[in-house]
């Protein structure tokens, strides 16, 4: 599997290399670290993604269009939501292990299949009739 960040997967390596040097007494830390640079590369893109996003319903509507477009999410958002929530789910997974042994894993379970299925119900159609949706659904 090619890495899609190697900046990223460079920090990956390094945390694990550092793991296994240091012990498991630094590795709430070590975790804590990673997810903290996972994070920000995250917000960064979604910043990214709104901007843009942003740019072209303001190019919409300069050219005219009574409405900017509006679509749910894509193939592409769908799936790398789904992939971000794996790769996140296994550092999580051992932190809830950690420190709330299968219970905590149940529950750290429960949390990110809750978020997938919020996220893919966004994308259905509405069951409602045919209304029109206001500012606060998006």
């Amino acid at each position: 599997m090619e890495a899609r960040d190697p900046e990223l997967k460079k920090e990956l390596d390094a945390t694990l290399r550092a793991r296994r040097e240091l012990g498991e007494d630094y590795e709430s830390a070590l975790v804590e670290s990673f997810l903290e640079k996972v994070e920000q590369r995250l917000d960064s893109t979604v910043d990214r993604r709104v901007r843009r996003q942003l740019a072209e319903q303001r190019m919409a509507t300069a050219r005219g269009a009574a409405e900017p477009p509006r679509s749910g999410p894509g193939f592409g958002e769908r799936f790398g939501f789904g992939a971000v929530s794996l790769v996140l789910a296994v550092p999580l997974s051992a932190i809830a292990v950690t420190n709330a042994d299968f219970k905590g894993l149940v529950v750290a379970w429960l949390g990110i299949v809750g978020v997938n299925a919020v996220h893919a119900a966004r994308g259905l159609p509405r069951l409602r009739g045919n209304r029109e949706r206001s500012d606060w659904e998006e």
